[in-house]
């Protein structure tokens, strides 16, 4: 998830902002009425969405394994298509707030800015992650981010976290640990690249919850989201050249990247916006642990993860983290 929103951080792998209450607006949307249906309604697309990151994670780690897909080539074509989407959805549904935002030139280098740190490296560092370990630890390891939002909260409000917040901080510390280690605290199951990446990924997407909420509060989700996928591509290009280094895809490959770009990007990301209007960021930042749940089960049933009782209570540990730092 790896997106850019006013709600929750990407995660995704694959697109984001923040999940908890640092985030300006944890409350529905006052342009959605407050009924029973309508928050159903909400929680199911919420749901999906997450359900959607979740699988996608899964499809990167297919691309890369089964058709040897560098992970910088899938970073790279999947900002610049997602990019192209996000633009022409913005230009039909925003025109003017596009416009605006292309000619605002002050805005240009929080633009650049958002583009390198809270795309670029959140979708490296995430698809990373993943190439060295599995769907379901990236996923959960990116997760963490939490920890570094809680952080900058506790410094800039001076401010010690509170008793709720120290315990998922302890919990995540232990989940981690028991992931990594697998219990025994002499060796390091998990490879320490994978590792390293996914607290990269998780210290790039806490970047991602602050960085570009007063652009988006400018020019909305689709506008920023559109140019940062967008600058972000166009960045790794000349590195990548994903016209001279695309894997050799059958038709099955194809059908991933399409899935990656259009269902587990775009439509992901559309989706839980679309949800947590309706139903505001608290909802559905714990609505959101669809996605680690929906990553490590498509892990094992499609790419043949194998998980251990200690990454399943390390998991558990960090999930739970998610309900208690908010």
């Amino acid at each position: 998830m790896a997106s850019l929103s006013s709600s929750k951080p990407e995660p995704r792998h694959e697109s984001a902002a923040a999940q908890s209450s640092t985030t300006p607006s944890s409350s529905p949307s006052p342009s959605f009425e407050q009924t029973p249906r309508s928050l159903l309604f909400g929680a199911a697309l919420v749901l999906i969405g997450g359900v959607l990151w979740g699988i996608n994670a899964t499809v990167s780690k297919l691309l890369m394994a089964d058709y040897h897909a560098d992970p910088l080539w899938i970073a790279c074509v999947r900002e610049l298509a997602a990019g192209a989407l996000f633009l022409i959805c913005a230009g039909v549904k925003e025109p003017r707030l596009l416009v605006g935002a292309l000619r605002a030139r002050r805005s240009w280098p929080m633009m650049l800015a958002t583009s390198i740190i809270c795309v670029l490296l959140v979708q490296v560092s995430y698809l990373s992650a993943i190439d060295w370990t599995n769907s379901g630890t990236a996923t959960v390891l990116q997760t963490l981010n939490l920890l570094f939002v809680l952080a900058y909260v506790c410094v800039r409000g001076r401010r010690w976290p509170g008793v709720r917040e120290s315990i998922g901080v302890a919990l995540a510390f232990v989940g981690t640990v028991l992931i990594a280690t697998g219990g025994d605290l002499s060796t390091l199951k998990l490879p320490l690249p994978g590792l390293m990446w996914g607290l990269i990924d998780a210290l790039c997407t806490c970047a991602l919850s602050i960085m570009p909420l007063k652009l988006i509060a400018r020019w909305g989700n689709l506008t920023v989201n559109g140019i940062t996928f967008l600058i972000s591509g166009l960045v790794l290009m000349p590195f990548v050249q994903p016209w001279s280094s695309a894997p050799q895809f059958d038709w099955f490959g194809v059908l991933l990247m399409v899935f990656t770009v259009v269902g587990g990007t775009f439509g992901a990301f559309w989706l839980f916006l679309a949800g947590v209007m309706r139903i505001g960021a608290m909802r559905g930042t714990m609505l959101g642990t669809s996605e680690p749940v929906a990553a490590t089960i498509s892990g094992v049933a499609w790419a043949g993860a194998v998980f251990s009782p200690t990454d399943f209570v390390g998991f558990a540990m960090i999930i739970t983290m998610v309900f208690l730092v908010r």
